[in-house]
């Protein structure tokens, strides 16, 4: 036999298609050879296997760390929240009541005064008033007083009553006629709306 035939046939045994994926031992291997091969590759694959393993178990622990972590620091940002929510309620209140000292404090002097006029308790009671008024804006606290002729805003005004036009008025109809007792926002809000009478439709 050539040389030539001789490499051809070590090139065949080489590449043969009929090789076991598995093991990679030729076709025509002993049993006892493709037996120690394909138990080396069974090795191989559960070693493979058991070391993919341990990585998803390892990267299991660290995802389940990092939730756990991150349900603490939402409840800890949670709690932080709360506290901050309720210390600025209590400060609030602190600050509209520390406000509130003043005009308590103008009251009581001025009923101090035993033999006060009549236009002495009238400018009294009207400095106390400003004061009041004065401290309830510096909170947020406004007025809601509408002119007369003002539309009638349901949002901010509780109509009490209508009241029938005299011939010949200007006034249209639903616009506010009086103001029985003034409203308050707060912040926006409405406090309180005002007490107004509405103009009846003509």
């Amino acid at each position: 036999m050539s040389d030539d035939n001789t490499t051809a046939m070590s090139d065949k045994k080489r590449i043969d298609p009929s090789m076991n994926p598995m093991d990679r031992t030729p076709a025509d291997a002993s049993p006892e050879e493709r037996e120690a091969a394909q138990a080396a590759g069974e090795a191989d694959l559960l070693s493979q296997v058991q070391a993919d393993l341990t990585a998803l178990q390892a990267k299991n622990a660290e995802l389940a760390e990092q939730f756990l972590r991150a349900q603490a620091d939402m409840q800890n940002t949670r709690r932080r929240a709360e506290d901050e929510m309720s210390k600025a309620r209590k400060f609030a209140v602190e600050s509209f009541a520390e406000s509130l000292l003043a005009v308590a404090d103008s009251l009581e002097a001025g009923l101090a005064i035993k033999e006060a006029t009549p236009q002495q308790i009238r400018e009294g009671a009207e400095a106390t008033l400003r004061q009041l008024k004065s401290v309830l804006e510096r909170n947020k606290v406004i007025e809601i007083n509408p002119s007369p002729g003002a539309k009638f805003d349901p949002h901010q005004h509780q109509a009490i009553s209508v009241v029938p036009m005299p011939t010949g008025s200007s006034q249209e109809a639903n616009t506010v006629v009086g103001v029985l007792q003034k409203g308050y926002l707060i912040a926006e809000r409405v406090l309180r709306p005002a007490l107004v009478t509405v103009a009846a439709p003509k």
